[in-house]
Order: structure tokens, then sequence, then C-alpha cells
């Protein structure tokens, strides 16, 4: 019995070491690894000109006074200083280390910043910038393309509502 509870509590005490939560420092060193401050003052311009391509979209290529031009610039501005307070790297930081320590590992982030210090992690986080922007521009077209569909099954759900009285 005694061998049992030794090789139980062996087994038990190596999982648990071996899973254990990674430390702050190591998670800091992947978010550094990673680049992920830089990465996500990239992403501020693409949403800043995803929420003007959207906010066009919404007035379907009408032409609007320059009052109403005005207006909706300043509404976008507005959404734009809000999204980058709201999206700072000092708001999203703490974020980001809780979400990490609760969904890796010790031996994972220390896996992930082996990674992102190799040259394929390199190119990764090189190219990343690239490739968001190559995949908003497609996701822009593919919205535009989709909006009107979407209207329309609105608009007919709406019309069947109305209409089942």
């Amino acid at each position: 019995m005694r061998r049992f509870s030794i090789l139980f509590f062996a087994v038990f005490f190596s999982t648990a070491v071996h899973a254990a939560s990674p430390s702050d420092a190591s998670i800091e060193e992947l978010l550094n690894s990673m680049h992920a401050e830089k990465i996500m003052d990239l992403m501020l311009p693409a949403i800043d000109k995803s929420m003007h391509q959207s906010m066009a979209m919404a007035t379907e290529g009408k032409t609007l006074s320059a009052k109403q031009q005005q207006i909706l610039d300043a509404s976008t501005a507005k959404m734009m200083a809000l999204m980058k307070d709201e999206m700072s790297w000092d708001k999203m930081h703490p974020m980001y280390v809780q979400i990490y320590r609760e969904s890796f590992t010790q031996e994972e982030i220390d896996g992930l910043v082996a990674f992102y210090k190799s040259p394929a992690g390199v190119a990764y986080i090189n190219k990343m910038p690239a490739v968001m922007q190559k995949t908003m521009g497609l996701m822009q077209t593919r919205m535009a393309e989709m909006i009107p569909k979407m209207k329309a099954a609105i608009q007919q759900a709406v019309e069947d509502v109305q209409n089942s009285k």
C-alpha cells in the first residue's frame, strides 16, 4: 500500500509540475517576442480604414452635403478615438497576461517563446501585418457583397412577420 501511495503522489506531483501555470515573466517574454504591442498598434489603422469603409457603405454611395459629411467624419473620429483608448496596450496588456496564464502551461509558453525567437517565428511576426491587411481588404469585399443580401433577408423577415398577422 505504501508503494502505491508513493507512486500515486509521484505521478500526481509530476503531472502538476508538468502542467504548471506559466509565470508572469515568461508571459511577458512571450508577448515581447511576439511584438504584441506593436501588432496591436498596427491593427488600429486597419480598423480606422475599415470603419471609414463601413460608413461609406452605410450611406450606400449617396452624396452627402458638406455638413452631413462633417457630422459623419466627426462621428467616425469619435468612435476611432474611443477604440484607440479602449484597445490601448495599457488596457489590453493585463487581459493578455490573464488569458495566456489561463490558457497555456509553462512548457507551452516556453515553446512559443522559442518559436517566436526562431527564424520562422520572426518571419511570421514580420509578415503578419501584411497578412492582416490583406485579410481585412478581402473581408471588406466579402462584407460589401454580403450586406445587400443581409438587408434583403432582414426586409423579407420583416415582411413575413407583418404578413403573418
